[in-house]
């Protein structure tokens, strides 16, 4: 059944498609995340463990948010992790140490490149495509981002 929630077509779909590029960089970031959970090692050990399991659980529920914000605007989610790869912004890890500064510093640049994203997102949602639904929840994901990056920026002195 067609969506009617006073939106056109057109600008759902433009609405779908940048919500599209985000839910790929939350995927990229959640999975990162989870990598630093699973491969830290060094003197914080445990407690870095445990800080990047309450990351990636809190990304979890990005993801699922996000995928189903695109549901409710009319449009499917990108599931596939190579329709992400090639639609996100961020990248992938390369070649590195396993140190839990090392991961902060990589998940914190991408923290600050998916609000950096958000941020620009915002205005246009309301303003160009009607869309003040996702546009607000935009804003809401993006204080979330902020306060994760926090909590990362907070392990540096």
């Amino acid at each position: 059944m067609k969506t009617n929630i006073g939106i056109t077509e057109k600008n759902t779909a433009a609405v779908a498609a940048e919500l599209a590029k985000l839910l790929a960089d939350e995927f990229v970031l959640y999975t990162k995340t989870r990598n630093a959970h699973w491969n830290v090692t060094g003197d914080n050990f445990h407690a870095n463990h445990i800080f990047f399991e309450s990351q990636y659980k809190q990304l979890d529920e990005l993801i699922d948010s996000v995928a189903e914000r695109m549901r409710k605007i009319g449009h499917f989610a990108p599931a596939t992790i190579k329709n992400y790869l090639e639609i996100t912004h961020l990248s992938e890890y390369a070649e590195r140490t396993n140190d839990g500064l090392g991961f902060m510093k990589d998940l914190l640049i991408d923290h600050e490149s998916i609000i950096e994203f958000l941020r620009g997102i915002i205005i246009p949602f309301a303003e160009k495509y009607k869309d003040y639904g996702t546009s607000d929840f935009i804003t809401s994901l993006m204080e979330k981002h902020e306060e994760m990056a926090w909590m990362i920026r907070s392990y540096f002195r």
